[in-house]
Order: C-alpha cells, then sequence, then structure tokens
C-alpha cells in the first residue's frame, strides 16, 4: 500500500513538474543568476552577488509568477495540447485543472510575497506581470501579431527585472537584450508552425493561420536576418571573449534554421528547429561563463 502511495505522489510531483516546466524554471534561475554575476552586477564581487538577498526574493518571485503562468497557459490550452502533444497532456492531467487554479492562484501570491520584500516597485512589476500573463493566455495568444509580440516580451522580462536591480543599463545589456528578442520570436514562429493542428481545433488565430505558413517562413527568414546585427557588435565587444564563438556558433546555426524552414512542411521536422532553438538558448545561458576570465577571478578574490 505504502509502495503504490508513493509510487501514486511521485507520478503528480512529474506531473506537476511537467505542467510547470520544472526544466525551464532551472534554467531561468541560472540564466538569471549568471547574468547578475558577469553581466549585471560588474562592480559587485561574487559573495555580494550570491549573498544578495533582495536577488534571490527577485529569483523566487521570478520562478513562482512564470510557473503560475505555465499553469494557466496549460490550463486554457487543455484542448490544442491534446492534439498538439497528447503524451505530455496525458501527464498533466494527473492533477485536476481544480488543483492547478489553486497552485496559480498560490505561486502568484508567494511571486508578489517575495517581490513586495525588495520594494514597492518590484511588488507592482510583478502584479503587471502577473495580469500580463494572464491576458496574454486568455486572450491576446488569440491574436497573430499582438500574440507574438506578447509571447517574446512576456519570455524576456524575468532579465529585465535583474538588470534594472543593480542599475545597469550598458549599451551591450540592451544589445543582447534585442539579440534574445529577436531569437525568441523565432522560436515562437515554430512553435506556431509546429502547433498548428492545435490552433486550429481551438480557434486561435496564430501567425501561420492568419497569414499562411508561406509568410510566416518568410518572416522567420527576415528576422534571422536582423539576428546578425546583434551578433555583430556583441561578438566585436572586447569584454565578451571566448562568449564570441558562441556567438559564431549561433551565425551557423541561424543560417542553418533559414535553408532548413523551407524544406520543413511536417510537425516532426519544425520541432527539430524548435528543440534546436532550445538547445541554443540553453548553451547562450552557460557561455555567459566564457565572459572575460579576469572579471571572474576579480570578483572571486574581492
Amino acid at each position: 500500500m505504502n509502495t503504490f502511495t508513493n509510487r501514486s505522489l511521485l507520478f503528480k510531483l512529474l506531473s506537476l513538474l511537467s505542467v510547470i516546466r520544472g526544466y525551464n524554471i532551472l534554467v531561468l534561475i541560472a540564466a538569471q543568476y549568471l547574468g547578475s554575476i558577469f553581466i549585471f552586477s560588474k562592480e559587485k564581487s561574487l559573495r555580494n552577488v550570491l549573498l544578495d538577498w533582495h536577488l534571490l526574493y527577485l529569483v523566487l518571485a521570478t520562478v513562482c509568477v512564470v510557473a503560475g503562468g505555465y499553469i494557466i497557459n496549460n490550463f486554457y490550452d487543455v484542448k490544442a495540447d491534446r492534439i498538439n502533444k497528447p503524451i505530455k497532456t496525458g501527464l498533466d492531467n494527473t492533477i485536476k485543472q481544480e488543483t492547478k487554479l489553486s497552485l496559480y492562484f498560490f505561486f502568484n501570491f508567494s511571486g508578489f510575497a517575495f517581490s513586495a520584500l525588495v520594494s514597492f516597485k518590484a511588488a507592482f512589476f510583478f502584479s503587471v506581470y502577473i495580469f500580463g500573463i494572464w491576458l496574454y493566455s486568455h486572450k491576446l495568444k488569440k491574436s497573430p501579431l499582438i500574440g507574438l509580440i506578447s509571447a517574446t516580451t512576456l519570455t524576456i522580462l524575468p532579465f529585465f527585472v535583474t538588470f534594472v536591480h543593480f542599475k545597469n543599463f550598458s549599451k551591450v545589456i540592451f544589445i543582447h537584450a534585442i539579440f534574445l528578442f529577436l531569437v525568441i520570436m523565432i522560436r515562437e514562429l515554430i512553435k506556431d508552425l509546429e502547433n498548428i493542428k492545435g490552433a486550429v481545433a481551438n480557434n486561435y488565430n496564430t501567425f501561420p493561420i492568419k497569414y499562411g505558413e508561406k509568410k510566416t517562413k518568410n518572416f522567420i527568414v527576415l528576422l534571422i536576418t536582423l539576428t546578425f546585427i546583434p551578433i555583430y557588435f556583441l561578438s566585436a565587444y572586447p569584454a565578451i571573449e571566448y562568449m564570441k564563438y558562441y556567438f559564431y556558433f549561433t551565425s551557423l546555426i541561424l543560417v542553418f534554421i533559414g535553408f532548413y524552414i523551407w524544406f520543413a512542411f511536417q510537425k516532426k521536422q519544425y520541432q527539430l528547429l524548435h528543440n534546436v532553438l532550445k538547445i541554443l538558448l540553453l548553451i547562450g545561458v552557460f557561455s555567459l561563463l566564457l565572459i572575460d576570465k579576469t572579471l571572474l577571478l576579480d570578483k572571486i578574490f574581492n
């Protein structure tokens, strides 16, 4: 009996991690801390960054709100996901819809509470962020262009919180933000192509449905071309040091995607490109470790 109960609890835990996309949450934590150490807080030592309680509260607030966002998105997309992701949906449905809503409110309240420990401005930002995620899941995602821009903006906003916390508004950060914005938008468009059947079934007027696959692919190629502008400036920036090789590698991958997208017509082909971009973004997070080694040594021994 105990073995059965333990297995049931383990299965529900796996289901919860699937709903809140635990893998993405871990990557987000790593991205915020590595970004804080190597980009946003050049003046602070490693110890001061890691023991910065306000940064910890902001990261926890982000984790809670993003987890809540995944839950409400899962709640509204249940019909589409049955078509697009049948295996994942089967695992997600282990948790009842009522339980998902309760967890959604719990995560959002926790996120707001953590942000309130930092400042009134942080609490206000996360309140707006929570509302923005709900509005996107409920309404905006059904609009082709606004939905695309909203999804990309909501994905990149957690990094905005971190560099505002450290009051670092250097040009290289904004250029990096433009790079991320373009790559994430490319990923969102490919994801829309991948999930087109579920979008039709759920009456979502996504970009590929509104403008067609050909125009969507043209737009992806345009975005890929624009991405080379921030890549050029970032790879030429001296402090980037060995991270420039990541941008060289990214250039090759984007060229591959630009060519391959024209030969992709099946869901598994779009899924391949989507996964390639996810891995590329993951590598980008940990390539922050390649930035100027003297900066890291200064932080450790300061």
